[in-house]
């Protein structure tokens, strides 16, 4: 604000100037004089901070304006406007009294510049009522930046705390899970093996002596043997995850990902037993979904792609259709001629549709 300022009083500035160029002066020194100090006046008061300070130079410019009024050139009062507005703005909000205030002159002021000082006050109150509009305007986008960069701070704080929490969780959790299935083997097959060792070192003492004792204590240490790799094979058993439940899982936190990275709907639904998908099946699904979901992104200009996987009696059927622009002809790239090499790789097919949005559907025998 105060730039422009600067530039309307130097407009001014310059008009009175001109004016005296074309009319005889007597006391240019003065005049000189005159400018210099108002000029003076108005460059500090865009230097000092304090409003106090601010409001006294404002104060004697006008003032100073006055004096030249009287003392050098009329038309000098032209100049009292901005400083009036200025001034008046430190201590009231109300526009409509500030442009009475700034045509009190006209009530005393010779009419031979009366018309020249309305026509000035006119356009200062203009000029500085927008000024004073577009600085607020600015002065609360600033205050909105700077409560959006203080929000964006406490959300990063807040998404490196949660990611430090999740972090230490994560550490957590393996600790604990390894602290489980040490205590689980030294519980179950620990002891087992213990076992079978003493029986079998008794049994090797008593080999001379009793043969008998010693093929008991013998056949003892086999069936502890036995039972300790039994509760081996069980433990391990336990904690693999079956394989559709990783297939099913993975499956879905890939498409929330796609769905959050690229804004997109992606409702999926599946039916049936997913059970009986095996491990190569779900390979095969979950790279042909990947490049469904890849080629509706680059080309359909789809705003929801759905997912179906459906296990039928006899096939697993997949589909992956969008509501984007779709095609009449469908001309097989790359991506398509891959989802048909690897659905035929495991004897499934593919079938392709862009009448409604683009579709893909897959179907896959049931391996019995």
């Amino acid at each position: 604000m105060e730039f422009w300022l600067i530039i309307c009083k130097l407009i001014l500035m310059v008009y009175l100037a001109l004016t005296y160029i074309h009319s005889p002066i007597t006391n240019i020194p003065w005049v000189v004089l005159s400018f210099l100090i108002y000029l003076c006046l108005n460059i500090a008061i865009y230097i000092v901070k304090k409003e106090i300070s601010k409001k006294v130079i404002l104060l004697l410019s006008i003032i100073q304006i006055g004096y030249s009024y009287y003392g050098v050139q009329p038309l000098f009062l032209i100049l009292v406007p901005l400083n009036i507005c200025e001034l008046s703005s430190l201590y009231m909000k109300k526009k409509g009294a500030l442009f009475v205030i700034i045509l009190l002159p006209l009530s005393w002021i010779p009419i031979k510049i009366a018309y020249q000082y309305g026509l000035v006050a006119l356009f200062s109150f203009v000029i500085f009522t927008m000024l004073d509009q577009f600085t607020s305007r600015l002065q609360h986008q600033e205050n909105q930046l700077d409560q959006m960069r203080k929000d964006l701070a406490k959300l990063s704080k807040s998404l490196n705390e949660n990611k430090e929490f999740i972090r230490q969780s994560e550490y957590t959790f393996k600790l604990e899970e390894r602290n489980r299935l040490a205590q689980m083997f030294h519980d179950n097959i620990g002891h087992a093996m213990t076992g079978a060792l003493i029986q079998m070192e008794a049994s090797k003492r008593l080999l001379d002596r009793d043969k008998i004792k010693a093929q008991e204590l013998l056949q003892n240490a086999i069936n502890i043997s036995k039972e300790g790799i039994e509760n081996i094979r069980v433990t391990l058993k336990s904690l693999k995850p079956p394989s559709e439940q990783m297939g099913i899982n993975r499956l879905k936190l890939f498409v929330d990902e796609f769905s959050a990275k690229h804004s997109l709907s992606i409702p999926f639904v599946y039916k049936g037993n997913i059970e009986r998908i095996t491990a190569i099946q779900w390979k095969v699904i979950q790279e042909n979904v990947t490049e469904a979901l890849t080629n509706s992104l680059k080309y359909s200009h789809a705003t929801v792609i759905s997912i179906e996987l459906h296990v039928l009696n006899t096939m697993i059927k997949a589909e992956i259709k969008d509501n984007g622009k779709g095609t009449e002809k469908i001309k097989k790239g790359m991506g398509i001629i891959g989802m048909e090499e690897r659905a035929a790789s495991i004897n499934g097919t593919i079938i392709v549709d862009g009448t409604e949005g683009f579709s893909v559907r897959m179907l896959l025998p049931i391996q019995s």
